[in-house]
C-alpha cells in the first residue's frame, strides 16, 4: 500500500493507493507539503523472509 501525506494551511489529508503507479501519478497533482510511503506488513504473502 502507498500513501501520500498532505500538509497544506494547518490541514493533514492522506490517501491510499495499491500501487506505486498510482500514488506517483497522484502525486504530481497535489500542491502542499507532500510525503509519499509505502507501508509494508510483515505478515503480507508476497514478502521473503532472508538472512545475512
Amino acid at each position: 500500500m502507498w500513501v501520500i501525506t498532505v500538509y497544506s494551511k494547518g490541514n493533514t489529508k492522506m490517501f491510499e493507493f495499491d500501487t506505486e503507479k498510482e500514488a506517483r501519478e497522484a502525486l504530481k497533482g497535489i500542491s502542499g507539503c507532500k510525503i509519499l510511503s509505502q507501508v509494508v506488513y510483515f505478515n503480507d504473502p508476497g514478502l521473503v523472509l532472508t538472512a545475512i
